[in-house]
């Protein structure tokens, strides 16, 4: 239904659209009067956007569809026109002219009834405008390899997910093509999160910083790198453990993202588990930054592309294989296999057992209380590995550094598991 539609019994309906038109093209226009090479500003991006309702109106009413598809090429006509005749220009002026046609077709979209996504579209719109010398660093510092993670990950997405069949396969009906790349997208998209966020921000930046992006991008290898640099100067040891304990206390707070995506049901569940580790984790965190007083800074952390083809393929084929054995275990031997699983595949990636958890326990194949045991138990087994893994590469400093912390966040997490019980 158009606003053309039922509308004319009170004044307000009818101006309705043409007002949130006008403040769409005030809110973009706003940001392009503050650039002294725009050809266009409040007064109009303010007119193109009512232009765009006023197009829209006239096409709805008359059935002449082209008198819309007209308004925008004679405005985007106009405005090119008005850059051309200066001769000395800087700024082309090519994103003052992609920013009037999309204003006007925000503009038309208000009057089809899509007022909310018209304006966030202008928001996100005005956003991109804004921060014009931002975005431009941003990009101006991708590297190609940068770069071919971006393009990796949208293939990954974009391309292959679509094409997945989504129906259930195999014993236990417990493998679907689509949800099995599902995840493999979701755990990229969160490594590459973390690697981007390491790659802007620099890890030299903070060591904090250092031990939350490395969490986010992998725990695994921000533990096995910082143990190295234990190893290799003694000096950087108390740095070295902070980066390692923030590593895997943030490991906590993707569990519980993962869970509020894939089962909300049981995220208030985690939670207590969760929030037991982060508080008892945090404080042991917090007393081992103040060790670093003085101390010098964390150096780079080298992450290897988070997207790579065959590292997402690896993954895809672990979380299979960990979601076809809990299956197959929890039928065959009942809650023991599933904990069993859950404590060898926790060693070496707690997503893969995570997510399998979480996707059985959507198809009725686990109950809540096995789902989370199941990750419990996965993340304390992944405590002890990356614990090892800090005594054996880092060495017996290191390994006495991580922990007391360590220990708090397994031990948080175990006493908010047994106040779940009571």
């Amino acid at each position: 239904m158009t606003h053309n539609q039922g509308m004319g019994t009170y004044p307000f309906d009818s101006l309705y659209p043409y007002l949130i038109s006008l403040a769409i093209g005030l809110l973009m226009g706003l940001e392009r009067e503050r650039n002294p090479s725009a050809k266009a500003g409040l007064r109009t991006f303010s007119l193109v956007a009512l232009a765009g309702t006023l197009g829209a109106m006239l096409s709805d009413q008359t059935g002449e569809p082209w008198i819309l598809a007209a308004g925008m090429l004679v405005l985007g006509g106009m405005m090119v026109a008005a850059y051309l005749r200066q001769e000395h220009m800087d700024d082309p002026g090519t994103t003052t002219v992609a920013a009037v046609v999309v204003c006007y077709a925000l503009g038309a979209m208000v009057w089809y009834d899509q007022v909310h996504l018209a304006v966030t579209l202008g928001i996100l719109a005005t956003v991109l405008l804004y921060f014009k010398a931002e975005l431009k660093g941003v990009s101006q510092n991708l590297t190609r390899r940068d770069l071919l993670s971006i393009l990796q990950f949208a293939v990954l997405s974009l391309v292959v997910l679509p094409l997945l069949p989504d129906e259930n396969y195999g014993p236990y009906k417990a493998l679907n093509p689509y949800q099995i790349w599902w995840m493999v997208v979701l755990i990229s998209g969160l490594s590459l999160a973390g690697y981007a966020a390491l790659r802007v921000a620099g890890a030299r930046k903070g060591t904090m910083l250092t031990g939350i992006f490395g969490g986010v991008a992998s725990s695994t290898a921000t533990t096995l790198a910082f143990s190295r640099h234990a190893r290799e100067d003694d000096r950087l040891t108390s740095m070295a453990a902070v980066v390692i304990l923030t590593a895997n206390w943030v490991v906590l707070i993707r569990l519980a993202i993962l869970t509020g995506v894939m089962a909300p049901s049981l995220l208030p569940a985690m939670a207590t588990v969760l929030g037991g580790g982060l508080l008892a984790g945090g404080i042991a965190l917090a007393w081992r930054w103040r060790s670093l007083e003085g101390k010098p800074n964390a150096p780079e952390l080298q992450l290897g592309n988070p997207t790579e083809i065959r590292m997402a393929l690896s993954f895809g084929l672990m979380y299979a294989a960990v979601l076809f054995a809990t299956a197959w275990l929890t039928d065959w031997a009942g809650q023991i296999g599933t904990y069993g699983v859950a404590v060898v595949s926790g060693l070496t990636d707690i997503d893969a057992i995570t997510l399998s958890t979480l996707r059985l326990l959507g198809m009725d194949t686990l109950g809540r209380h096995q789902a989370v045991t199941a990750i419990l138990l996965a993340y304390l087994s992944n405590l002890v590995f990356k614990w090892g893994l800090s005594l054996v590469i880092g060495g017996t400093d290191l390994a006495k550094r991580v922990l007391p912390g360590m220990a708090a966040a397994g031990a948080g997490c175990a006493a908010g598991y047994f106040l779940l019980q009571v």
